[in-house]
């Protein structure tokens, strides 16, 4: 009987970890991230970036000022992932923020739902 149980509870674990692990390659393969994640970087810019670059489209920053995240977007060389290295890299001019991997995607997908088409 508690056999029996183990291996339920092993079946269950491991078809669990599938479901996870498919879900995580689901956004691994290019599939744009959900809405919730532009507006939870939303929220992340306002509280930490607000004070040094314009966040919101069509604003813009002053003479001078670091560039504007529409402006960032627009680069060329602009992608989610130059974007989260940016975030982990130290700056002279920039705070040396600590970002935990979910914030520096929502981040990210926030600066590029700013990409003008």
């Amino acid at each position: 009987m508690v056999r029996s149980t183990w291996l339920h509870i092993l079946i269950a674990a491991v078809g669990a970890l599938a479901v996870l692990l498919f879900v995580r390659l689901h956004h691994a393969n290019g599939a744009p991230l959900p809405l919730d994640s532009a507006s939870a970087g939303h929220r992340l810019a306002e509280a930490w970036c607000r004070d040094c670059h314009a966040i919101e489209p069509m604003t813009v920053g002053a003479r001078g000022s670091p560039p504007d995240f529409t402006a960032i977007a627009n680069r060329t060389s602009t992608t989610a992932l130059s974007l989260k290295v940016f975030f982990k890299t130290s700056h002279r001019r920039m705070p040396n923020l600590i970002i935990a991997p979910e914030q520096a995607d929502d981040l990210a997908n926030y600066i590029l739902s700013l990409k003008r088409n």
